[in-house]
């Protein structure tokens, strides 16, 4: 399973999407507003999940407006912290 895949289930499972599957979400749709539809609580719910799934932090509000792009965009922000 590939980075993109694996944050789609995992955001499905643990934020309780229960209207989408993860096979329905287009990783270049935006996460919030229009796109998924997540709020600001959903926000912070993923900064949870992105420390403890992937060891990563997202320090601050400039950095998760970059990382919540997006599917592509997260997966990119994972990849590049997990290298330095």
């Amino acid at each position: 399973m590939n980075l993109n895949e694996e944050l789609k289930k995992i955001i499905v499972k643990d934020l309780f999407l229960e209207d989408i599957t993860w096979d329905q979400i287009e990783d270049d749709a935006p996460l919030f507003g229009e796109g998924l539809g997540l709020d600001s609580l959903d926000a912070v719910e993923l900064v949870v999940i992105v420390q403890k799934h992937f060891n990563v932090e997202i320090k601050d509000m400039d950095e998760g407006r970059v990382a919540f792009q997006s599917i592509n965009s997260l997966a990119s922000f994972i990849r590049e912290r997990q290298r330095s």
